[in-house]
């Protein structure tokens, strides 16, 4: 399968690893700074002959890529997704898939219209502690589920923030809660029934003069199944990252996922004791070298064959939307000091543009 990369900055590195343990054909390598695909080349010790383009239009046009992966700004990812998706490519778009809603529905029906692939790049839902956890949700184990919290509690400085001068604005970006946060904000809604009644919401920017969005977010969720949730999003913890939890509380079960991206079993009660906590907390713990964890390759893998198979991946773009959704629901909610009902018709991050000034 003919695999292309669009955007080889800081995430890129997890897409090329995936692509070349999914064993996909390098056709192509995308960047608007060579230098920055070059050093990609190197480090991953790629074929130094793989075509490389600073424009992707015509990378597009020449390579005829059957899948892509769009790793650049999140600003940008809507507008290439569509060029993507009518060049007849199946894509990989990493979060947030765009950074409106309108956008998020044109991605969603043209995808459907063209009939190609669209997976929106929550990889955590692949790790080994959530793909329990979920097994254990499908099972009925939980019972009646109560509600769920999602904690994110990170740091990142001024040097983060320069490094790409996109990061932290409203046109290309959002906050933490749209950048660091959305991977657990996407677990929490779909542990807890997907469909969204209202949410309250406070965002503020406490410590981070120099971007335009919050670095600090928390939210209330009602969901439509009589469950709640529980948002709690950071970018000021001090001196480094400290956790990303998530908790699931229901009548008959109790579960703790934690670790630096939710991929460690922290606490596994069931009240029906078909398993061991202590033997399920060791065998579904994994130890990733960064926040990104694993996730990246057992995703592409479900890409390659929904592809091969003709049907929809396991995160599909109507996932990759209710998580955007949500985080802008909460964003509405706190600029607007009310609450915010679901579904929301449209929004986009530009809505807020000027909110912290």
């Amino acid at each position: 399968m003919k695999y292309a990369l669009i955007g080889c900055g800081r995430i890129s590195p997890n897409h090329i690893a995936a692509a070349k343990a999914n064993k996909l054909t390098f056709v192509g390598l995308c960047d608007l700074d060579a230098e920055n695909i070059k050093d990609k080349v190197i480090k991953f010790k790629l074929d130094r002959n793989i075509p490389q383009y600073t424009d992707y239009h015509e990378m597009l046009e020449k390579e005829k890529p059957d899948l892509v992966a769009i790793a650049t700004e999140s600003g940008k990812h809507a507008s290439i997704a569509l060029d993507c998706i009518d060049a007849g490519c199946n894509l990989i778009i990493e979060k947030p898939i765009a950074l409106s809603l309108a956008d998020a529905d044109e991605i969603i029906r043209r995808g459907a219209e063209k009939g190609v692939k669209v997976c929106a790049c929550h990889q955590n839902r692949f790790n080994k502690s959530i793909q329990k956890i979920r097994e254990a949700l499908e099972m009925g184990r939980f019972g009646r589920m109560f509600y769920g919290t999602a904690h994110i509690r990170w740091n990142r400085g001024y040097e983060y923030y320069s490094r790409a001068n996109w990061r932290g604005t409203w046109e290309q970006d959002g906050g933490a809660l749209m950048n660091q946060c959305i991977h657990n904000i996407d677990l929490l809604r779909w542990m807890m029934g997907d469909e969204v009644e209202e949410v309250i919401g406070m965002t503020d920017k406490l410590n981070h003069p120099y971007i335009d969005a919050e670095d600090m977010g928390i939210a209330l969720i009602r969901f439509k199944n009589g469950g709640y949730g529980i948002v709690e999003g950071t970018t000021d913890i001090y001196p480094q990252n400290l956790e990303e939890t998530l908790y699931l509380f229901g009548k008959k079960g109790t579960v703790k996922a934690g670790g630096q991206s939710v991929n460690v079993i922290e606490e596994w009660r069931f009240a029906d004791m078909l398993d061991n906590a202590e033997e399920v907390k060791r065998e579904f713990h994994e130890n990733p070298p960064n926040v990104y964890g694993h996730g990246h390759t057992p995703l592409y893998a479900d890409v390659i064959e929904a592809i091969e198979t003709d049907r929809a991946p396991y995160v599909d773009a109507q996932a990759g939307k209710r998580a955007l959704e949500l985080v802008l629901a909460i964003y509405k909610s706190a600029q607007e000091g009310c609450k915010v009902k679901l579904p929301l018709k449209e929004c986009s991050t530009m809505e807020f543009k000027g909110r912290f000034q």
